[in-house]
């Protein structure tokens, strides 16, 4: 281990300067070639460097090609035929140095970067030879691997072992790339992949077959070269390269030779293009004109892009040895050729060759940027021990050695990410102008809301002052009627006595004077109280006139009885109320106890109030009777009043609130109660209760009942009509308790499964908040919001079959793409159920299919197709994917069979 990390150094440290004196290929004592690294760079010839794609004003870091010598066991042939013969190869791997035997007196040394055994594990080759360069790509930096060497050797095992049996067997191109999927972010950055071949001077996709001309593309600016016409294909897990990578290795021609069973024909080249998306450090510039005054410039989002390629050569022969002939001749000499070529372009870019032929070959316009260019490469070169080959094996490490002394300029190519900041821009605005129309919503809403009450309270006044005005009206008419009669019946009495009188006289005919005087006094008495009758009757007249006409002017005695029968009203209120609340507590308790005797007996815990729970269940519950009678809700409703209930949800006492909500939640689960509660204003009240409190449980209650309403189509417009969507959105947001989510997760639900709705439920924010609740957490939470995205899906797709809907679903315009893939297997039986429905639903619509693909919806739909336990969601996934050119296309690209 302590080796390993030593070598690992090396290949780190290896950006420093090699000196070109030093680096010459020349005789001594010991040493075929010796490099220092410490040496200075040598000076690079200007019409070579622009060939290598650095020019000398660009500023970069410089970083000689690294090689490293790998040789292989022998095998079985070998064993037998070279049996007597010594490996022509001694390798000294803790010197860094091969030996090279010409004969049994003579040997030529050879130093190298990194000298492999044949034990040496496909790990330890990784790390000595790829990893520093992979290392370097996820830092901005463009990077090469490239194997060369004979037929035979061990380059395609070197580079491109998929080891699908065993792990330890993976070659560079796997565990390359899961160094480069385990560096990036999936959310932030990208990874894709090209792999194609170069065969007979003709580039050709891999991954796909028909493509078999790719023109190369080179920029006249900056030299760059590129290939538009390869298929580049988004990697987002290690499975789908794997797979790739298998496909493309399906296609590549091999053939059998002597020197190896299957020979590769042509040179494979893996292109993985890297955009990495980084902020820039904020650091401090000071102003030149004012060293004490410093400005700090912010941090910004940029976009590194780099590129790593994998290149495995097809391997150099000798035809008297290969025993090539005919069509695989023609191969061979191409194959030689394009490694004439890049052997010719090393030599003269180690030598400061003013001219570099890298046109004499595709392969050497490939790879202008690994040779003298911007890129740090490594190259391994695989060698055999036999000796009959040892000229082969010569010209093998000569080539290592000459693309030793080459250097490359090593730079980060990183641009500003306008795109990223414009989006993030663009989501800061929406926030602000939602929360601004939500505020102005709401304060309109309380304005309204004051206004409304307001009037109620001024028609509330009016209306009991004119009761109590007509009462007293009444009751002093009464008072004026009794008294006339009064004195009536007093007048008609005294008239009696003095007719006897008179008469009595006139029959005795003998007056005294003292009866006279007593008489004519009794009549003036008689008169004064008749007249003073007269004027209490007219004084009564008087007074009781102008209260009749205009109700103004009332006395302290009207008042006061005015408010005698105020207090007697309010403390009348007072008392139903109360009877009121001791009925639905006792109703309450009564149901209660019944529902927990029924949950007892059916071994589940029940809740009477739930709201949100859409099963049959609760309906039948609501709808059983209890020793042949009603249920008490209904009886309590029958007894006490809709409207007295309705009434005591303003109520200032917050356990009547409660009680009151309680019992409307429980009355609207029953589907006979709903129209009535909505006729009598119970829905305005419940809105009301969920925009004004702030306490828990009578939000968690009134959802629960706006739940229930909102299964009812009718009450479902009223429910967006008056700004429901609105309320239960911005409940959404502020709610933490889980059960209240539930219930407000299952109002929208129910509002998502209504045609007429989409557009104004997507608009006012319902998709929105439904997708934010899922924060919760909580199984019952995400089980409703689940729902609610399956009913919507289901409604789109019946919309754009009726052709009433275009364009793309508004459920992936708000983003619940992701989150519907992600839990597509979850393990919660109604959130997969719901979810695979969703998915399905999804899919119908072509329009969606591109970005379905590209965010993994693909395999979720082909998993539901072989998966789902149920059946017909399992066809209607079949179906979808059957009946859909994009999805079809797409796996048959990818060579998925369902």
């Amino acid at each position: 281990m302590a080796m390993a990390s030593s070598r690992n150094g090396a290949i780190r440290g290896s950006l420093r300067p090699v000196s070109g004196a030093n680096s010459s290929n020349l005789r001594s004592s010991s040493f075929k070639s010796r490099i220092p690294s410490s040496a200075p760079a040598p000076r690079r010839n200007s019409s070579a460097a622009s060939l290598g794609g650095a020019s000398s004003g660009d500023n970069g870091v410089p970083g000689r090609v690294r090689v490293a010598v790998r040789l292989r066991p022998r095998n079985a042939d070998e064993s037998v035929a070279d049996a007597d013969f010594a490996d022509c190869v001694e390798l000294q791997p803790e010197l860094k140095r091969l030996k090279l035997r010409k004969n049994n007196w003579d040997t030529e040394t050879y130093e190298f970067d990194e000298v492999l055994t044949e034990a040496a594990s496909q790990k330890r080759v990784y790390e000595v030879v790829a990893k520093p360069v992979v290392e370097s790509v996820l830092e901005g930096y463009n990077g090469t691997v490239m194997a060369y060497g004979q037929t035979g050797t061990g380059k395609t095992f070197t580079l491109g072992r998929l080891g699908d049996e065993d792990t330890a067997a993976r070659g560079i191109m796997v565990r390359s790339m899961e160094d480069i999927i385990g560096g990036t972010s999936l959310e932030t950055d990208s990874v894709t992949v090209s792999y194609l071949q170069l065969y007979m001077e003709t580039i050709q996709d891999l991954l796909d077959p028909t493509n078999d001309n790719i023109a190369i593309v080179e920029d006249p600016k900056t030299g760059d070269v590129s290939l538009p016409g390869a298929t580049h294909v988004e990697i987002r897990t290690h499975q789908n390269f794997l797979e790739l990578l298998q496909l493309g290795e399906t296609h590549r021609v091999a053939a059998n030779t002597k020197l190896n069973t299957e020979s590769s024909r042509s040179h494979a080249i893996l292109m993985v293009h890297v955009k990495r998306s980084v902020v820039e450090n904020e650091d401090s510039v000071s102003n030149e004109m004012e060293n004490s005054s410093h400005f700090v410039r912010p941090s910004k989002p940029l976009v590194r892009r780099s590129k790593l390629v994998l290149v495995d050569l097809a391997g150099s022969e000798r035809v008297h040895k290969s025993g090539s002939e005919g069509h695989m001749l023609e191969e061979a000499k191409s194959i030689n050729l394009s490694l004439s070529a890049l052997g010719k372009c090393i030599n003269a870019i180690a030598e400061n060759s003013p001219h570099v032929p890298l046109r004499d070959s595709k392969l050497t316009r490939l790879l202008r940027d690994s040779f003298g260019g911007t890129a740090r490469t490594s190259l391994i070169v695989t060698i055999g021990p036999s000796p009959r080959h040892r000229g082969e094996t010569t010209s093998t490490i000569l080539f290592g050695q000459r693309a030793m002394k080459v250097e490359n300029m090593l730079k980060i190519k990183e641009e500003f990410d306008y795109k990223s900041l414009s989006k993030k821009l663009e989501v800061q605005l929406d926030k602000v102008i939602a929360e601004n129309e939500r505020q102005l919503k709401a304060f309109d809403d309380d304005v309204e809301r004051i206004n409304r009450q307001a009037e109620n309270r001024i028609s509330e006044v009016e209306k009991n002052f004119a009761e109590a005005l007509e009462k007293e009206k009444l009751k002093c008419q009464m008072e004026y009627m009794e008294s006339v009669k009064k004195l009536e019946e007093k007048l008609i009495s005294n008239q009696r006595n003095h007719e006897n009188g008179k008469r009595n006289v006139e029959v005795n005919g003998v007056v005294t004077a003292s009866e006279l005087t007593r008489l004519k006094e009794s009549l003036e008495n008689e008169m004064k109280l008749r007249k003073a009758a007269e004027e209490e009757v007219n004084k009564l007249k008087s007074q009781s006139t102008p209260k009749t006409r205009s109700g103004e002017g009332e006395d302290a005695g009207i008042s006061r009885l005015q408010k005698l029968l105020e207090d007697e009203a309010l403390q009348k209120k007072k008392l139903e109320e109360e009877v009121t609340i001791l009925r639905s507590q006792l109703v309450q308790l009564t149901f209660e106890a019944d529902q927990m005797r029924r949950c007892l007996d059916r071994g589940s815990p029940g809740n009477s109030y739930s709201g949100t729970d859409s099963l049959p269940s609760r309906h039948s519950q609501a709808r059983e009777s209890v020793n042949g009678q009603k249920a008490p809700f209904a009886t309590l409703c029958e007894q006490v009043g809709l409207q007295k209930i309705l009434q005591l949800l303003e109520s200032d006492d917050a356990n009547i609130r409660i009680h009151a909500v309680k019992v409307v939640a429980n009355l609207a689960a029953e589907e006979a109660n709903q129209e009535k509660i909505v006729e009598a204003g119970g829905l305005t009240s419940l809105l009301m209760l969920l925009r004004s409190y702030e306490d828990e449980t009578v939000r968690r209650v009134a959802a629960g009942a706006i739940a229930n309403l909102a299964m009812n189509e009718v009450s479902q417009q009223l429910i967006v009509d008056q700004g429901g969507i609105s309320l239960l959105s911005l409940t959404a947001a502020d709610a933490e308790d889980p059960q209240t989510l539930r219930m407000v997760a299952g109002a929208i639900a129910n509002l998502c499964g209504n045609d007429k709705l989409q557009a104004r439920l997507w608009s006012d924010g319902g998709i929105k908040a439904l997708l934010g609740m899922v924060r919760c957490g909580h199984p019952d939470v995400l089980a409703q919001v689940a729902r609610g995205i399956a009913n919507f899906a289901k409604c789109e797709s019946r919309a754009t079959s009726q052709g009433v809907k275009s364009g793309r679903s508004l459920l992936i315009e708000d983003g619940a793409l992701p989150w519907i893939v992600q839990h597509a297997n979850d393990e919660a039986a109604p959130i997969r159920r719901h979810i695979e429905l969703a998915l399905c639903h999804l899919a119908q619509h072509e329009v969606n299919a591109k970005e379905m693909i590209s965010g993994g919806a693909l395999w979720e739909l082909v998993r539901i197709s072989k998966e789902c336990s149920r059946e017909d969601i399992r066809s209607l996934a079949h179906r979808t994917l059957s009946s859909s050119p994009v999805f079809r296309s797409e796996i048959r690209r990818l060579g998925i069979h369902f």
